[in-house]
């Protein structure tokens, strides 16, 4: 009984599974091995290209491993023909499956590479990557259906003909949806930009997704805003077209004081910061100007200058009224207080 399950096809089953887990266990081995070297390696390149290959090929080779052995234990199997088929046709599935994930990987770092060098964002948005590797996948699907002599044209039509109840369905998160990639399309904001919207939000792009767009606020939280809403907000963009912004800091002093000598004492603080302050840029240079002028209790001026970035003005403008109001004591120069003359009359 027991010579004829031997002789059986139990015997060929056996024979196949230890071949392919022996030969899939060497080649994973192998590919373990291999990407570590390579890895030790790119890390002494100054180029980016090689860490964006390895990444898009690390999981794409497991399917590989497997592919390689399947093939192999296929090769050495005495299965019918029948059944041969059938595993060259996973095979190809498989092969076809791996070279799409690698290549949609490959492509969506790309992408985050290229937005990073011409734009100078810190990172592709969510929902782009998303669309980027949809297409790919749609593309690798339509490969592996065609091979299998499977039309496509059923799922079209199906597709159609449902589409109209989805949209019914889902008619917010489509919404958000097309929202998004109108932002993506129209740039309004980008990833790592410090916006405002019209409802008081306010903070750094994280992301832009398919439904909805988080900002990271100057408290270290996160808002989470829909796309439609987003896109039907008027949007303050600090950082459009550069990061540099303008800061503007009033001043008022006595009436006793000597405008010009007042305009002369607050350009010299504030040049002499500039080269001292992180943040409050020396080009183009601080000045101050007699402006608004003559206010209700004293005359009033605006120094004005230009910080890196928007998040920077806090700093510097607290440094420099600490180093205005030190000044304006050393020079005997008065900051008064707001008064109001009240003639009461008898009646």
């Amino acid at each position: 009984m027991l010579e004829q399950i031997s002789t059986g096809p139990l015997k060929e089953y056996i024979i196949f599974g230890v071949v392919f887990v022996l030969v899939a266990a060497t080649l994973l081995f192998a590919r373990a091995l291999a990407l570590r070297v390579l890895r030790r390696w790119s890390k002494k390149t100054d180029t980016t290209v090689d860490d964006v290959i390895l990444h898009s090929l690390s999981n794409p080779s497991i399917f590989w491993a497997v592919a390689v052995a399947l093939y192999i234990a296929l090769g050495t199997s005495t299965f019918s023909e029948k059944y041969v088929d059938y595993g060259m046709k996973a095979l190809y599935i498989l092969i076809i499956f791996s070279v799409t994930l690698a290549i949609g990987s490959f492509a969506s770092r790309i992408l985050q590479s290229y937005i990073e060098k011409t734009s100078g964002q810190s990172a592709a948005t969510g929902l782009s990557r998303v669309i980027l590797k949809g297409v790919v996948l749609s593309i690798g699907f339509i490969i592996i259906f065609n091979s299998l002599g499977i039309s496509i044209t059923p799922f079209v039509t199906a597709l159609g003909v449902g589409g109209l109840a989805v949209a019914l369905a889902f008619q917010d998160t489509l919404s958000n949806l097309f929202a998004g990639v109108h932002i993506i399309v129209e740039k309004p904001l980008r990833v790592g930009d410090y916006i405002k919207l019209d409802s008081g939000e306010e903070g750094y792009v994280v992301d832009v997704g398919w439904r909805t767009t988080k900002i990271r606020k100057l408290q270290n939280n996160i808002v989470i805003i829909p796309n439609s809403k987003l896109s039907q907000s008027i949007i303050t963009n600090y950082c459009m077209p550069e990061k540099r912004m303008s800061l503007l800091i009033p001043v008022g002093v006595s009436y006793d004081s000597d405008p010009q000598m007042v305009e002369d004492l607050l350009t010299d603080v504030v040049v002499t910061a500039a080269g001292e302050l992180k943040g409050l840029l020396t080009d183009p240079a601080p000045f101050v100007r007699f402006s608004p002028g003559f206010g209700d209790s004293s005359l009033d001026f605006t120094v004005i200058c230009q910080v890196e970035e928007f998040y920077q003005q806090y700093y510097v403008q607290s440094e420099l009224r600490k180093r205005i109001f030190k000044r304006l004591k050393e020079e005997g120069v008065d900051i008064p207080f707001p008064t109001r003359t009240i003639h009461m009359q008898e009646t």
